[in-house]
């Protein structure tokens, strides 16, 4: 491969919904520049792009995969990505590092959720954006329809610059805007005939043209002035503006094709070589304090891992982008995260699975390298001397979380293995061994994203797993004060144990005032890990337990309190008040008095009308208004309360409050209720109390968990 500077280098990213064909584009793209010499198709298993087993099997796109086509005199990275709401965190990392995102349209399907969803990132990142309306070639092509809705739901800066002659199953000519011809394609597409565009048609193409000259004079002064002289713009003025108007997110141009024919990829390519912005062309990238850091192949090297791929025995290969300088094979470059140094041992320019070695990348330019030994996505790597880190990809938080069950015994040690490398491969799978639960919990983005991780565990890992629900955390406290003591004794021929102990165990409150029929001598108060309080007093007169023994009194309550008499779970918001006791001056000692306070505050706790609490979280869920009532009602079967209503854009926003039990499953449910338009994020508000019929079952199933133990 020859070599590019940094203004020649475009890397773009192809989203969408799944289905709207970023796949079969990518293979037209590729095929086109001679980077392939056939096109491959998703039924045959053989595109560049889904070349994973998995993705095989399931017959649509996991992972992203970074390609790389040249087009006369510029090198353009093309990262196609899932279009599965599940895999969102691909698409993340994929537009971190791209200049130019092109969501793909499905126009026999209009504009679909997982346009919108992507939409909303994209637009937050501020990327200059394209559009390909796709499958024009199809029965139900509505071109106009799928229009309509990218302006309403995208806004009035989507620009139509080509459109179908004769969409529908009889599609082989395009009508361009920007060149003022008609392209007619033959049956295998490929390079088109320019034709005239017919009579009936140049009115509208005439205003749509200068339409689209008034919108890029618009954003430069000096095009507003030759405009205004001139009543046009010239080819290069209208290239110019097309840049300025793109890179500044004031324009989206739409483009349509059918992938599926190579009808339209090629004047697509040639697009994107003289009207996308490079990265040399863009604002700057910027670290995580907010310094500039120029695309400049002159500068120290400095370039940003935005994806890893771990495959067991072959050890991790990093993508990066280098966003200043150069880099070379045998650089020693700074992680500057952790300060470790990392050897550059080979360099790789990726065409999906295939990995071609080159010595130098610029700035700019998309490569992978491997055998880095500490260093993982959203990490900076750069030339010593260069303390700087790159702003980092924010991952959408997760939206299921199952609890993993291994098949087979002795596997626990190799799931821990095999879930760490799959989680810095994917960082929003988040994985944690929860010690209350006893359960180690995987959070993820679905259903499907679980089916993709457990299809890794077993066929890469070789070990057989189930997902299970995962156990609630609930937390006990109680409802009234109760008054309790205990003698602990215990002789056995020697040095025996004595201690009795009296104490006043309350529900605890906020600004609680001091106990008023104890004499309070010292007070503590205790965070507890799992939340709440333990505030204990010491309200011992006249000496009848030696101060000494107070800390052994208050390990033993501690101690009780992490599990709960009702269902073994956590305690909180209890208030101890020792206020009496006895001791023996030989037989007492600090296990004594552990022992006794631990029995007496558990005595009590039983009689001080104890309640499980539930945690509940704060739900908020965005669904086209057709939907509302059906998720309302869903709601309220989960024992949700709808706290509140609005409008988001496009979208009616629910605010509920949703016990955790009733999550389970919830974003399946949603999906289908919504058929896939609605979305939700959830996060932690309170513990409150369970009903009473619930408790009741809690406490049952705990019994009979401790009988069959």
């Amino acid at each position: 491969m020859k070599n590019y500077s940094s203004d020649h280098i475009k890397n773009v990213v192809l989203v969408g919904h799944s289905g709207s064909g970023k796949t079969t584009l990518a293979e037209c793209m590729l095929f086109e520049a001679g980077a392939i010499n056939r096109r491959g198709t998703v039924a045959d298993n053989n595109t560049v792009s889904d070349h994973h087993e998995l993705e095989h099997e399931r017959t649509n796109s996991i992972f992203s995969t970074l390609m790389h086509a040249e087009w006369k005199d510029t090198k353009i990275n093309i990262i196609d990505t899932p279009g599965m709401d599940d895999f969102i965190g691909e698409v993340y990392s994929a537009f971190k590092v791209a200049d130019t995102g092109i969501m793909v349209l499905n126009v026999a399907h209009g504009v679909e959720v997982g346009s919108e969803i992507i939409w909303e990132y994209a637009d937050h990142l501020k990327k200059p954006m394209l559009f390909v309306a796709n499958h024009v070639d199809e029965d139900k092509a509505d071109f106009e329809n799928t229009i309509d809705q990218a302006k309403e739901r995208f806004g009035r800066k989507v620009t139509v610059v080509q459109y179908p002659y004769n969409q529908g199953l009889e599609f082989n000519s395009i009508i361009d805007i920007l060149t003022m011809k008609m392209y007619v394609f033959g049956n295998d597409g490929g390079k088109p005939e320019k034709k005239d565009i017919p009579a009936e048609e140049i009115e509208k193409a005439n205003r749509l043209h200068n339409d689209l000259i008034e919108t890029i004079a618009e954003n430069d002064e000096g095009l507003m002035e030759k405009f205004f002289d001139k009543g046009t713009l010239e080819e290069s003025d209208m290239q110019k503006g097309l840049l300025i108007s793109i890179r500044n997110h004031e324009l989206f141009p739409v483009f349509c094709m059918s992938a599926k024919h190579n009808m339209g990829s090629g004047r697509l390519m040639g697009f994107i070589d003289y009207c996308c912005p490079s990265s040399a062309h863009m604002n700057p990238e910027k670290t995580s304090d907010g310094v500039d850091i120029p695309c400049n192949a002159n500068n120290p090297a400095i370039a940003f891992v935005f994806k890893t791929v771990s495959e067991p025995h072959l050890g991790d290969m990093s993508y990066l982008k280098v966003c200043s300088g150069k880099i070379k094979t045998g650089d020693d470059l700074i992680n500057t995260a952790t300060n470790f140094s990392e050897r550059i041992s080979q360099l790789f320019v990726m065409q999906g699975k295939k990995r071609e070695i080159v010595t130098e990348v610029v700035a700019g330019d998309i490569c992978a390298t491997v055998k880095l030994k500490k260093t993982h996505t959203n990490n900076t790597l750069a030339a010593k001397g260069q303390q700087v880190e790159m702003s980092k990809i924010i991952f959408p938080e997760s939206k299921v979380q199952y609890a993993v069950e291994m098949l087979n015994k002795g596997d626990e040690e190799k799931i821990g293995i095999a879930l760490h490398h799959i989680a810095e491969e994917d960082p929003t799978i988040i994985m944690e061994h929860n010690q209350e639960l006893k359960q180690t919990i995987v959070n993820a983005q679905g259903e499907l994203h679980l089916a993709a991780v457990k299809w890794k565990i077993e066929h890469l890992y070789g070990i057989k797993i189930e997902w299970v629900k995962t156990k609630i955390p609930y937390r006990e406290t109680i409802q009234k004060s109760v008054k309790s003591d205990y003698r602990h004794r215990k002789q056995s021929g020697g040095a025996g144990q004595f201690a009795e102990v009296h104490m006043i165990v309350e529900p605890y409150y906020e600004g609680m005032p001091d106990p008023k029929d104890v004499t309070v001598r010292g007070r503590e108060e205790h965070e507890m890990k799992w939340g709440g309080k333990l505030v204990f007093y010491n309200c011992i007169v006249g000496g009848a337990i030696d101060v000494r023994f107070l800390p052994s009194i208050l390990k033993g309550v501690m101690e009780k309190m992490t599990n709960g008499p009702l269902t073994g779970s956590y305690v909180r918001d209890v208030r101890v008040s020792v206020y009496d006791g006895k001791m023996h001056p030989v037989d007492s000692n600090d296990m004594a008095f552990k022992l006794a306070g631990m029995m007496a505050f558990r005595n009590a706790f039983k009689d001080a009308d104890p309640k499980i609490l539930e945690p509940i979280y704060d739900v908020e869920i965005l669904v086209p208004g057709d939907y509302m009532g059906e998720v309302i009602g869903d709601l309220q079967t989960r024992r949700g309360i709808v706290m509140g209503m609005d409008s988001e854009g496009h979208y009616q926003k629910i605010l509920a409050r949703v016990p955790l039990s009733e999550l389970h499953g919830y974003s399946s449910t949603l999906r289908s209720l919504t058929q896939g338009r609605g979305k939700f994020t959830r996060k932690f508000a309170e513990y409150a109390p369970v009903p009473f019929e619930i408790q009741q079952q809690l406490i049952g199933a705990h019994k009979e968990e401790l009988a069959e133990a």
